[in-house]
């Protein structure tokens, strides 16, 4: 990444050259997945991303099962933090960036199957230093949403 170049911009310029391409979707998450290996963990398909929007799948299987069978906490919030990272850094200015400083999450039934987290926002082009809370829902195959998280990320200027 060049200096002062947001991650943001670098993520969204890999992803416009590789979706592009035949297979390019699935390089992409895969790519993701190897460089944030705690996110790759639940192997997360990146379906859209644009500035301020992603929707990122994952699908059940038995290492992201817990003991009552349907997809465990963690994994559904692993998504929704990966799904808020995405749309937010795809919006940021090109000399900001951000951490995650604190993840709510509310689940509302069990999560079974395929699954959907999706994050839509906006970010203001003069946006201060500061906290700022971005939402992610995760939704199953029915469309009903088996969780919200709230994701605060701390946004700052990249050092010069």
């Amino acid at each position: 990444m060049p200096p002062n170049e947001s991650p943001g911009t670098a993520i969204l310029a890999h992803w416009r050259r590789l979706s592009a391409l035949p297979g390019g979707g699935w390089l992409f998450s895969k790519v993701l997945g190897w460089q944030v290996p705690y996110s790759g963990s639940v192997s997360p398909r990146v379906l859209v991303l644009e500035p301020g929007h992603a929707r990122v799948r994952i699908t059940e299987r038995r290492a992201l099962r817990q003991h009552l069978g349907s997809v465990h906490a963690i994994a559904l919030m692993n998504v929704a933090e990966l799904a808020s990272g995405l749309a937010m850094l795809g919006a940021l200015p090109a000399n900001m960036r951000g951490i995650v400083t604190k993840i709510g999450i509310e689940y509302f039934k069990k999560a079974r199957g395929v699954l959907v987290a999706e994050c839509r926002c906006s970010v203001a082009r003069d946006l201060p230093e500061g906290e700022y809370d971005f939402i992610s829902d995760v939704i199953d195959a029915a469309g009903d949403v088996v969780a919200r998280a709230t994701v605060t990320w701390k946004l700052g200027p990249i050092p010069e």
